[in-house]
């Protein structure tokens, strides 16, 4: 009987304050509301600003300055020193890297020779690449975001050399087959595809000649404009086989089965030196050995072709940073 009673005695105190809590926080003056959410009623709503995702961008500095045109995808963002980078998990290589020249990037004490491929250890090891799955592939070690546009800091070149940085590119000396778009078309997925040439010649491989020339434009057009957005990735791009049908196959390599791209893409964004407007480059390369003497021209692209074939979006973003956009398709 005591303890019944001391239940009760319980309660009634319990009710006793919790009535009187309620009448504290209740407003002063006329008639109370009914407390239809409780205690989250009470908690004050810190209003958060509308904003869409791929207008994000990260803080000011040497990689926040790249993402002026915001991130052409959201998932697992890295900032650098000096580039910004989407790394995907699956293929063991980055989706895009962004990287913003000018000539103050390009000069500096920089030394290529004190800098070493690394794994990238902010990768889960799952998901990584590693030196060991290059070795005896070969596929060069080719970059995304160059070595060489990162002079100014030895910190920011020795960032280029992370292997999440790093795409697995055709090194051999065997038959060129480069790739060309028609650029006049409108781009489907059969432009997507692409027309194969077969080249009975040997040149020199894809990261060497092709590659690096497209990386050196980008370099020389910084004494045209005000500064160069390049924005760099991998494409897997279907192709059509003798049965009629369209696969998309591409080669892994190593023990963490490094993806191996069909292509790989490079979008310019120019700003122009007298503030008016912004220039807009888009190119597709294939990862086969190509001839020197096939002129960069050959290889750009509308940027909706890239933009298909990426699922990335760069348009939309540049848009709300310019009123003023002029693709360049032919040169």
């Amino acid at each position: 009987m005591r303890r019944w009673c001391r239940t009760g005695a319980t309660l009634a105190i319990g009710a006793g304050l919790g009535a009187a809590v309620s009448r504290l926080l209740s407003p002063i003056g006329g008639e109370e509301e009914p407390d239809r959410f409780g205690l989250l009623s009470r908690i004050p709503v810190v209003p958060v600003p509308s904003v869409q995702a791929s207008e994000l961008t990260v803080s000011p500095g040497g990689s926040g300055a790249a993402m002026k045109y915001g991130f052409p995808s959201l998932a697992n963002i890295k900032t650098r020193e000096s580039y910004v980078i989407s790394y995907d998990p699956r293929t063991r290589t980055a989706s895009w890297v962004i990287e913003k020249l000018n000539p103050a990037s390009l000069s500096g004490p920089s030394d290529r020779k004190c800098c070493e491929f690394k794994e990238d250890d902010s990768v889960h090891v799952f998901h990584r690449s590693t030196n060991q799955d290059y070795k005896g592939s070969g596929f060069d070690r080719g970059h995304l975001a160059a070595a060489a546009n990162h002079k100014w800091s030895q910190k920011a070149m020795e960032d280029t050399f992370y292997l999440s940085n790093i795409a697995p590119q055709v090194s051999k000396h065997i038959g060129t087959h480069y790739t060309h778009i028609n650029t006049t078309a409108v781009p489907t997925m059969h432009t997507l595809v692409l027309l194969f040439f077969v080249f009975c010649v040997k040149s020199p491989h894809l990261n060497q000649v092709t590659w690096n020339n497209l990386e050196k434009l980008c370099r020389s057009l910084t004494k045209r404009y005000l500064n160069v957005y390049v924005c760099s990735g991998p494409l897997y791009l279907p192709r059509q086989e003798a049965d009629g049908k369209f696969y998309v196959r591409y080669q892994v390599i190593g023990r963490n089965h490094v993806s191996v791209p069909t292509h790989f893409f490079k979008v310019l964004i120019l700003e122009q030196m007298d503030g008016r407007g912004v220039e807009l480059r888009s190119y597709v390369l294939p990862n086969e050995t190509t001839d020197e003497k096939v002129p960069l021209e050959r290889f750009l692209v509308p940027i909706e072709t890239i933009e298909r074939a990426s699922g990335l979006l760069f348009v939309p973003n540049i848009m709300k940073r310019t009123s003023s956009l002029q693709a360049i398709t032919n040169k």
